[in-house]
């Protein structure tokens, strides 16, 4: 498969929205990491949101978030969660899965955010599928 070389342009609507739940949230996140969106991607963290690669540095703000992003897609890899098991207590959750964990958190406006993501980037799509 080809990966497209610039991160997209646009952002998808519903991004700006936020999500109802943790789980439209993870969907928001890999379906952002797919089509390479990464303004999309950016405005599913809160203020203070984490972004980290592996072992690698921590991405924090829209910026280094959105720089960490793009050197996944440079690298031909990219998210793909898969069904995370999920675990909320109040306005915190947690998300586990085969590809990442998540801490996200609910904002007074019953928005969901990711506050902290910890992404396994080392499987390529290709491996993936097969």
């Amino acid at each position: 498969m080809e990966w497209p070389r610039e991160p997209a342009a646009r952002s998808f609507a519903v991004v700006s929205e936020g999500a109802a739940t943790p789980e439209e949230l993870e969907t928001l996140f890999e379906d952002a990491f797919v089509v390479r969106d990464a303004a999309g991607l950016c405005a599913l963290f809160g203020a203070g949101g984490v972004l980290v690669r592996g072992e690698g540095p921590e991405a924090r703000g829209p910026g280094q978030i959105a720089a960490a992003a793009e050197a996944i897609w440079r690298d031909g890899r990219t998210y793909v969660g898969g069904s995370p098991r999920v675990l909320q207590a109040g306005e915190l959750g947690l998300l586990t899965g085969r590809a990442g964990i998540h801490v996200v958190r609910r904002d007074p406006d019953g928005t969901w955010r990711m506050a902290i993501a910890l992404l396994d980037t080392t499987t390529r799509p290709a491996e993936e599928a097969g």
